[in-house]
């Protein structure tokens, strides 16, 4: 495996994990995945920052939730630091094209920026 190949690895495991339930409703274990500076634009065109997406994925992620479904996730290494994923999930229905950038810090690899964009069958 190259360093290019495990850095995209790397990034798509906490992308993954980022998706599940159990690490959704977890202020800690979002926590660990975020980088300090993280900010997303959602699929609603609200801006969060770090704490206003802990503190909403922690309050509104029901126990017993099912993962976000993904598909066509795929990644490329820009830098040393910086991988850039890009994917489309559907979330019971509502669907998004996604674009992650994740950075190489001293704690592993963080996600750093999230956005979607919301599509239908038609849109593919």
């Amino acid at each position: 495996m190259t360093e290019d190949d495990s850095a995209v690895k790397a990034a798509i495991e906490g992308e993954l994990r980022l998706l599940t339930p159990e690490v959704r409703r977890s202020p800690e274990l979002l926590g660990a995945l975020l980088h300090p500076d993280f900010h997303e634009i959602g699929a609603s065109g609200r801006v969060w920052d770090r704490a206003s997406i802990i503190a909403s994925l922690a309050a509104t992620t029901e126990p017993g939730a099912r993962p976000i479904g993904t598909s066509r996730m795929k990644g490329v290494q820009l830098a040393p630091d910086l991988v850039h994923l890009t994917f489309d999930t559907d979330n019971n229905g509502r669907r998004a094209h996604r674009s992650s950038l994740w950075r190489l810090t001293h704690r592993g690899w963080l996600l750093y920026f999230h956005q979607a964009t919301p599509f239908t069958s038609d849109a593919e």
